[in-house]
């Protein structure tokens, strides 16, 4: 990995050698975690909910989506308010003010009053995922951070795999009410476990340093814009799966929806390997290059006639690279940073062409779906995936230039 400069700009390998927090840090991954099932929570209970209130299916995926809109308007302004105030003392805030919109979610009793609580929710959980993986970068020791982050890459899937798991029990057993208390109450659980861990400069210390300005932005930048391109053609062939196997495999729906859960958790693999390369010595332009097996798997999963073998197949090596890919944006982040200071508003962009990319796919790939058939939306993958990985080599190009700048002096 590149040397990469502290806070202070001095080089780690003058320091001396420590060990990463690793339980700090997996309590700020199990934080990141909880969030992201409160992102996923009414998934599960969706059904009972829009019985009770009366919402129309297009209110329900408002309701469960206006989190992930947050983050597409606001991430990288999110980026600069953490940095302002301080990672630790951001996530702690962050989550506290998720247990409140999730107090205020339980006792809706229509869609404005619930749409309003999802709205705060999303701004706490768009803190969230800013400041926890700004944290794991300036807590983890240099020889650790690609493991750190492309674990922490994961939090994602395993919350919203875990939520779902989870929830349809706890609604028929709690209500649809009970379970989004319940969620509530781990978070507050989480809140206080993150206070109690963090080194009291991350709970009230703000970043120093100077504030990053557009020309510090441009390598990160282009880092994230092909982030949002893989995201956007990756995520909706996950989300669209069941639709897909239902219409053209005649798969019945609990089939359906067991075959994608699965599918999804493949991301998960995806990710932890990551950090398992990157120990090993495999160069960054080799993660990325490997994008380039999204457009055979398109093939797989949309060509016609294909069988559901096939199609289960292709999903699974599409769900495989969403998770390896998200894994190698947070873990090329630091090499792109001028500054390891710079790392809130770093991922504040991560979050928002993230978050961009998942609110934008799934209905471009619906529109195209629905006017050209399943089959049209191959050569949209094949052209967002070739420039997503055309962007990324260039990005790891910039980092093997840095390197040997760096070793030369």
């Amino acid at each position: 990995m590149t040397p990469q400069p502290t806070v202070g700009g001095s080089e780690r390998s003058e320091a001396p050698v420590r060990r990463s927090p690793w339980l700090t840090i997996v309590v700020i991954y199990v934080a990141g975690v909880v969030a992201a099932m409160s992102y996923g929570k009414f998934s599960a209970v969706g059904p009972s909910m829009a019985d009770e209130l009366g919402l129309s299916l297009s209110q329900l995926g408002w309701a469960i989506s206006a989190v992930v809109g947050v983050g597409a308007v606001a991430g990288l302004p999110a980026g600069y308010l953490v940095r302002r105030f301080g990672a630790g003392r951001s996530l702690v805030a962050a989550l506290a003010l998720m247990v409140a919109a999730s107090a205020l979610s339980a006792a809706a009793g229509s869609f404005g009053w619930l749409l309003a609580a999802r709205i705060v929710e999303g701004v706490g959980y768009l803190v969230v995922t800013i400041a926890c993986p700004a944290l794991v970068l300036q807590l983890a020791e240099e020889r650790d951070r690609g493991v750190a982050l492309s674990v922490w890459a994961t939090f994602v899937p395993v919350g919203i795999g875990v939520s779902t798991l989870v929830g349809g029990a706890a609604g028929e057993d709690l209500g649809w009410r009970g379970w989004v208390l319940l969620i509530a109450g781990l978070t507050l659980l989480m809140a206080v476990a993150v206070r109690m861990r963090l080194p009291r400069t991350s709970v009230s210390g703000a970043a120093a340093g100077p504030v990053p300005g557009a020309r510090a932005l441009a390598w990160p930048a282009l880092l994230t814009v092909s982030f949002c391109l893989m995201v956007l053609v990756t995520m909706p062939v996950v989300v669209l799966l069941p639709t897909l196997l239902i219409d053209e495999h005649a798969s019945s729906a609990g089939a359906a929806g067991a075959l994608t859960s699965a599918i999804s958790f493949v991301g998960v693999l995806g990710g932890v390997s990551v950090g398992v390369l990157l120990r090993r010595g495999v160069p960054l332009a080799v993660l990325a290059v490997t994008g380039l097996l999204v457009v055979p798997a398109a093939w797989l999963v949309y060509g016609a006639g294909a069988p559901l073998a096939a199609a289960a197949t292709g999903a699974g090596i599409v769900s495989l690279e969403n998770g390896l890919l998200g894994a190698f944006a947070f873990a090329a982040l630091p090499f792109v940073l001028e500054r390891l200071d710079h790392a809130d508003v770093g991922t504040g962009m991560v979050a928002q062409m993230g978050s961009l990319g998942a609110l934008v796919g799934p209905p471009l790939f619906g529109l195209v779906a629905g006017a050209s058939g399943f089959g049209a939306v191959v050569p949209v993958i094949a052209a967002g995936m070739l420039a997503s990985v055309g962007g990324m080599l260039l990005v790891t190009r910039n980092v093997a230039r840095r390197s040997r700048g760096l070793a030369a002096e």
